[in-house]
């Protein structure tokens, strides 16, 4: 005979388990702290990732962009606030990431003027160690344009 399982611990076992996946999801962005070349349709640049605040969140910064986000676990997922040289704040959030593929959806954005555009989405996929890929979609009058950006370590 099966015994039924109380609603209540598969939640709270679901919930730990979530948990469980952003942390490590987090803890494998931290991996990403370091100096990096990006190399993009507009040349290269370079891209830090320091892990700030006491472990608890990572900053990355485009140099020659001037931009800087900034990833932290929040419950069962990770949020990002992209301080963004067009002046707005977009916020996303990933969820539990799908293999070595971690996407940032859009969440709400501050200080928006009008039909300006801003950065909807970002797609980071981890190839190893040292080489990252990251995809910025940029939205801006329901049209959107999608830029990858391919890092590699600097040693």
């Amino acid at each position: 005979m099966k015994k039924k399982v109380p609603l209540t611990i598969v939640l709270l076992l679901s919930a730990f388990s979530s948990l469980a996946f952003a942390g490590s999801d987090f803890d494998r962005m931290k991996t990403l702290a370091g100096e990096w070349e990006a190399t993009t349709p507009e040349g290269k640049t370079r891209v830090t990732f320091q892990v700030i605040s006491n472990g608890t969140a990572l900053m990355e910064t485009m140099v020659k962009e001037s931009m800087v986000s900034v990833y932290h676990p929040d419950g069962n997922s990770i949020l990002m606030t992209h301080y963004c040289a067009a002046g707005n704040q977009p916020r996303m959030r990933a969820q539990i990431s799908r293999g070595d593929t971690l996407a940032f959806e859009f969440v709400d954005v501050a200080n928006l003027k009008g039909a300006e555009g801003h950065m909807q989405r970002v797609v980071i996929k981890f190839q190893d160690a040292n080489h990252l890929i990251e995809e910025w979609t940029w939205k801006e009058g329901g049209k959107e344009t999608t830029t990858a950006f391919n890092l590699q370590r600097v040693k």
